[in-house]
């Protein structure tokens, strides 16, 4: 049972949608997360360096849509968006992870298959993590009220431990993301910071 097992015996940490349609300058999505990218790459690329020599398993979960979209037959909210946009499209420079992730090489893990909300919805990532026994899941990236937390959502139901970082999720706003951190996330996760989670992984 995991949570007879110690806080972080064994860590994932789970880095969404960090690809050029978000995080590139001219991406098509990047104005969702413009005003906290620089901040959550710069946490993100912390807890990757800090952690690299560690046993903490690191899993990259690219969203990448067919193209012509034919994945999603009646889009709605942010998948119509996307889809509107064509954004994330196989072959395209937008669906690419960006190379401040790439740069680590095989020390993370790609799993495709991803073409929702939740990583783990046609993809291989529940397999992986219990083949690894991991117990705790940590999550970074975007969006903090949309994959993030659907993401979280379904780690839980899982059985894994799941931790929010504040300070590595991009909310659309600031209001949406202190919403999420504050009232949301606490029902089924626990709420934490980069430094946190490095300084209790590496004690």
């Amino acid at each position: 049972m995991v949570g007879s097992q110690p806080l972080f015996s064994r860590t994932a940490v789970v880095l969404i949608g960090y690809q050029k349609d978000y995080f590139g300058r001219d991406g098509k999505l990047h104005g969702v997360i413009q005003a906290s990218s620089d901040s959550v790459l710069r946490n993100t690329l912390k807890i990757i360096n800090s952690l690299k020599d560690t046993s903490v398993l690191f899993i990259e979960t690219p969203i990448i849509f067919t193209k012509d979209y034919s994945e999603l037959l009646e889009p709605s909210g942010i998948l119509k968006v996307i889809k509107d946009v064509q954004a994330f499209k196989m072959g395209d420079k937008g669906s690419e992870t960006i190379p401040e992730i790439t740069q680590f090489g095989d020390r993370i893990i790609q799993i495709p298959g991803k073409r929702g909300l939740n990583a783990f919805a046609g993809t291989c990532l529940e397999e992986l993590l219990k083949r690894e026994r991991v117990t705790d899941v940590v999550l970074c990236g975007a969006v903090t009220s949309v994959c993030i937390d659907s993401t979280g959502r379904a780690a839980h139901e899982l059985g894994f431990r799941v931790h929010q970082l504040e300070d590595c999720t991009c909310g659309r706003t600031q209001a949406e993301q202190d919403q999420y951190c504050q009232e949301i996330f606490p029902l089924y996760a626990s709420v934490t910071k980069t430094d946190d989670v490095i300084d209790q992984i590496s004690s």
